[in-house]
């Protein structure tokens, strides 16, 4: 946790932020749940007033995952949001705003998840900020304090920035994840079609349209039937 004074400071954690976000980029194996793991853990340590941190991801409103937490209490506090379907990181999440609970004790906008909170955890003051993730999900990057009144006006710019910067660094990550899954799936309907031009002598058009028949006679992606032609093919292992 760090203490922000000064305009200079601020500046300061933004560019610990920004070279934390590029150095996960320049990282070649780093996929998005280490993106969001890591980008976590800092912000327990970077942002104002903060124990612990999670995002918290849904798609519906109606199914929540925490994909990186610093802590158990994260997790439970997205349990119990489940539970309830209302809280103050799938507010952050589907209302597009930082939500602010100074005290639990005292704040009256989630009486369920409130009631909950309070009797399984020793988390007493709560900041959310909302991400901006490409495509249906919507999710929340937050921070936990056992204390209240943990959270001011400066850990609300420091949340901001690592909302920010996380979303990049998240966006970007999956970006890449689909784009190898597509280069495999591109590679394994290469293969699959080379083997049946091979094995029937028709051509790559032909080859295509068997393996798309077989896909919709079957129900089945036919990225599955290629993989799983391929897989056939290979020689077992002794």
């Amino acid at each position: 946790m760090v203490t922000v004074s000064d305009p200079d400071e601020l500046q300061t954690v933004h560019l610990r932020v920004a070279e934390l976000v590029q150095g996960l980029h320049n990282r070649p194996d780093t996929d998005s749940d280490t993106v969001l793991a890591e980008l976590a853990e800092h912000a327990a340590v970077e942002i104002t007033g903060a124990q612990y941190a999670g995002i918290t991801l849904t798609r519906n409103a109606k199914t929540i995952e925490t994909p990186a937490a610093t802590h158990h209490w994260p997790l439970l506090l997205d349990k119990i949001q489940q539970r309830h379907l209302e809280g103050p990181c799938l507010t952050a999440a589907w209302e597009e705003k930082t939500v602010h609970v100074a005290d639990l004790e005292t704040d009256e906008r989630f009486p369920k998840y409130r009631k909950d909170a309070l009797s399984e955890t020793p988390i007493r003051s709560i900041m959310a900020f909302q991400l901006f993730i490409a495509g249906e999900t919507v999710g929340a990057l937050n921070v936990y304090s056992e204390q209240p009144g943990a959270f001011g006006a400066d850990s609300r710019n420091l949340g901001l920035i690592f909302a920010a910067h996380s979303s990049v660094a998240w966006n970007s990550a999956r970006r890449e994840e689909q784009f190898r899954r597509a280069l495999a799936s591109r590679d394994s309907i290469g293969q699959a079609k080379g083997m049946i031009m091979e094995r029937y002598g028709v051509g790559a058009v032909q080859a295509f349209e068997l393996l798309r028949k077989l896909s919709q006679d079957s129900n089945v992606p036919l990225t599955r039937i290629a993989s799983d032609l391929v897989a056939r093919a290979q020689p077992s292992s002794p």
